[in-house]
């Protein structure tokens, strides 16, 4: 089985083009990864993909049970090693903390499939007994106000590293790590494509938080002094990357902004309306060129080489299936 030995991962892996002699993951094709379901239930229905699913995602019920089923029970057992080895090590300190949330982060492109993921493992993650409450938070709300983008010239680095407020970021995940009550996060309109003055919502203890975000594997750069500096990953217990060939990304992209250009931007009040009057080959056009003017260097410059940071790597083929997993060896 290819799961016993080093292999590369991401899209050359599955065309079986690796080249790397030594890798710290081991790789699983997709009936590998499906047989470690073993028995554990389904408990979501068709119905529930209805509201799971993204624009141009079709989740199938085939896609839950072979990929994140395994992934739930998966992420279940680290789970309650987290608990344990916080317990443990609470009495070792003569100390009785509270319970400290188990924080997951999930990265990738734009337009690769994120958010879908994050919701499918928070709908699953939510029906073990043992942690319940499970929240989603996304990082597009740290982003700085279209107002202050505009101001530091960073409206066309919209989702580059330099466009968030980090700082913001990393004093709400310190917070929540540390078991406090309520802690508030902005919330951010795909609408308005800006921040909502004045409406946060409320991340108030939960037994797992699941941080879902372009950049969130972004490191810091490291001062020569040696000086404490922190990475949004410090206060993950697991982490995910969503890759996939980009030419397919960038396929995806473009199918969702013509979509959306039949749906959301035909509305006055949203922020792209004005790109609901182009024809077809224009919009094709204006899509391509803001995929290859922003979000492809975001990808190839920023998001693409944090992929080695990851926990676990899900690698998609056509129609967003998943032909692969990567887990990092312990």
């Amino acid at each position: 089985m290819r799961d016993s030995h080093d292999a590369e991962f991401g899209p050359a892996a599955v065309a079986g083009r690796s080249s790397v002699q030594f890798s710290p993951y081991r790789l699983f094709a997709r009936d590998e990864w499906a047989r470690l379901r073993e028995d554990t239930p389904m408990t979501l229905v068709p119905r529930d993909l209805e509201a799971l699913r993204g624009l141009i995602e079709e989740l199938s019920m085939e896609e839950v049970e072979q990929i994140y089923l395994p992934l739930s029970r998966l992420l279940n057992l680290y789970v309650a090693a987290s608990q344990e080895l916080h317990a443990v090590t609470s009495k070792f300190l003569g100390r009785r903390d509270g319970k400290v949330p188990f924080i997951i982060g999930c990265a990738g492109s734009v337009a690769v499939g994120k958010s879908t993921t994050a919701r499918v493992l928070k709908a699953l993650l939510a029906r073990w007994p043992d942690h319940p409450r499970v929240d989603l938070v996304t990082t597009d709300g740290f982003l700085w106000p279209n107002k202050e983008l505009e101001a530091r010239g960073l409206m066309q680095r919209k989702g580059f590293p330099e466009s968030f407020d980090t700082a913001r970021l990393l004093y709400f995940l310190g917070d929540v790590k540390a078991g406090k009550a309520a802690v508030e996060a902005p919330v951010y309109s795909h609408f308005h494509y800006d921040i909502i003055p004045g409406q946060t919502i409320t991340v108030d203890r939960p037994d797992i938080l699941i941080v879902e975000g372009l950049n969130v594997l972004q490191p810091a750069r490291l001062p020569k002094g040696g000086e404490a500096i922190p990475f949004v990953s410090d206060f993950f217990d697991f982490s995910i990357y969503i890759d996939s060939d980009p030419k397919m990304i960038e396929g995806w992209y473009v199918e969702r902004f013509m979509r959306l250009r039949h749906t959301a931007f035909r509305d006055p009040a949203a922020y792209f309306h004005r790109y609901a009057a182009l024809t077809n080959e224009e919009a094709h056009a204006k899509a391509l060129e803001i995929w290859n003017g922003i979000n492809r260097l975001n990808l190839d410059d920023n998001i693409l080489p944090t992929r080695q940071r990851a926990r676990l790597i899900l690698t998609k083929g056509q129609n967003h299936r998943i032909v692969s997993v990567a887990l990092r060896k312990l």
